[in-house]
């Protein structure tokens, strides 16, 4: 039963991935690269959500001294 499993698992990663660097035939892009692409805008936003945060907890520490 351990080798069904395991053999059902590796087939389901290996589509998994086939699906996911697929090249699509009108952009020419896969799946991988559209992440890879918008990655630094998405740590670009996360940072300034990280800095917002930490901006309204100094806030509220200063609201909870007083």
């Amino acid at each position: 039963m351990g080798i069904l499993k395991t053999a059902i698992i590796g087939a389901a990663v290996y589509a998994g991935v086939k699906y996911i660097t697929k090249k699509d035939p009108i952009t020419g892009q896969s799946i991988v690269d559209d992440l890879l692409d918008k990655a630094p805008q998405w740590a670009d936003k996360a940072k300034g959500y990280a800095e917002d945060i930490k901006t309204r907890a100094s806030n509220a520490a200063e609201d909870l001294a007083r």
